[in-house]
């Protein structure tokens, strides 16, 4: 339901006040090899077309990496950038998250949210009892899950991020209605 904090597009770009003018799309793992190449971690849904939105950048958006070479390993991707052609110049890098100016990105299908876009939404229950706000979104490899910071503060609540969990998404309004499963703490 909720694609990787990178995947492209946002739905209604001029009702998302809170939405940030950069989306984080990967992060750089350890050096791989000894010629410059790293392991990259993507959070978009497409992992091989983050070369289509390069050059990536650093979240100042001071430093852009263009990507020379992109390949598939087990569980990430090894890229070679432009530039970095040493083991230590890739070992500098671990750890960077990469970024992509929105605009670039296209629009996502209807029903769905950049993570980051959720991130900060008061949380509600369908007759308008407050809940908390939506402090991340995980994926653990069994679908999304919001992490929902209560108004009193104390621990957290893990929720599926589910049309029977979460039913309305109301970007514009700065919110999302969530329908607390028989099973959760109040």
């Amino acid at each position: 339901m909720v694609p990787e904090s990178g995947k492209p597009g946002f739905p209604d770009r001029d009702h998302a006040p809170h939405a940030p003018a950069r989306i984080c799309v990967a992060r750089v793992g350890a050096a791989h090899g000894v010629r410059g190449e790293v392991r990259l971690w993507p959070f978009t849904e497409d992992p091989m077309r983050l070369r289509d939105y390069a050059p990536l950048e650093t979240a100042d958006g001071a430093t852009a990496f263009d990507i020379t070479s992109l390949r598939a390993a087990r569980d990430h991707l090894v890229a070679r950038f432009a530039g970095v052609t040493t083991r230590d110049a890739a070992e500098r890098l671990t750890g960077l998250e990469l970024y992509v100016p929105r605009a670039r990105l296209p629009a996502p299908d209807e029903g769905e949210f950049y993570h980051t876009d959720l991130i900060g939404l008061a949380a509600v229950s369908a007759d308008g009892e407050a809940l908390g706000r939506v402090v991340a979104v995980h994926n653990f490899g069994a679908g999304d899950i919001i992490e929902l910071a209560p108004p009193s503060g104390g621990a957290t609540m893990l929720l599926p991020f589910s049309d029977a969990v979460v039913p309305t998404v109301d970007l514009a309004g700065g919110r999302i209605v969530v329908k607390l499963p028989e099973s959760a703490p109040e």
